[in-house]
């Protein structure tokens, strides 16, 4: 079954580095093989053809690094905010719209294309949040609302249940803001968590008149989430 967990790496090398007591901090790198099991062999010293390959495989990591959250082209038109230092993420904004929504057959919500409020989206490679917005222009001060949807924590966050979300080291911004808006739109919304109702009224009624009927948004069901684009800045 290991070949459905991913691409399998086995260990080949093993570099051993040595450095001097003495205040000049000289180092020695010693290289060993390793056979079938693991175990350490044929100590040698880093010859020059081992030391290439090495430096080639640190470039690599580094360059796909960097590449994460990298731009395609020019910046996007939505995107509102992106970080691509030390714990990036992005921040973008779509418009009101119809989309696809699923849900889970005890919700008695027969899934169809519905309306929803234009959201506001902040992202890292392994979690999301999203937000309602009542505004077209958005700015830092544009204030949030909750997003009306199930399967929502009250600060924003989103429980993706078994959707599985395999977002690459070098992953493009375009895509990763794609993949997440697709792995949020493509999984079936499920329950409330914790009891957590994100709109005004019963939000099982709410998506009973919305989904497949033609209906727009009703944004007065929306409740203020206390914070502004802003916020979601750190």
């Amino acid at each position: 079954m290991t070949h459905t967990f991913g691409t399998l790496y086995h260990p080949r090398k093993a570099f051993v580095i040595y450095e001097q007591q003495d205040g000049n901090k000289h180092i020695y790198i010693e290289s060993y093989d390793l056979d079938q099991q693991g175990h350490p062999i044929n100590a040698h010293p880093l010859s020059m053809l081992e030391a290439n390959r090495l430096s080639k495989a640190l470039q690599t990591t580094e360059k796909k690094r960097s590449a994460f959250l990298a731009p395609k082209g020019l910046l996007p038109k939505n995107l509102l905010y992106i970080r691509t230092d030390k714990n990036p993420y992005a921040i973008w904004h779509t418009p009101r719209q119809w989309v696809k929504l699923f849900f889970k057959e005890d919700l008695g919500i027969k899934s169809g294309l519905a309306n929803i409020p234009a959201l506001v989206w902040r992202a890292t490679k392994t979690s999301i949040a999203v937000f309602a917005v009542a505004e077209t222009e958005i700015c830092g001060d544009t204030p949030l609302f909750n997003a009306p949807f199930f399967n929502m924590y009250d600060d924003g966050r989103v429980c993706m249940g078994n959707v599985s979300m395999d977002i690459k080291n070098d992953c493009a911004l375009e895509d990763f803001m794609e993949q997440w808006q697709n792995g949020f739109f493509n999984s079936y919304f499920s329950h409330m968590i914790q009891g957590y109702n994100p709109i005004k009224g019963n939000i099982v009624q709410l998506w009973k008149n919305l989904s497949g009927t033609g209906k727009p948004f009703p944004e007065e069901k929306l409740i203020p989430h206390k914070r502004t684009v802003n916020h979601l800045i750190q």
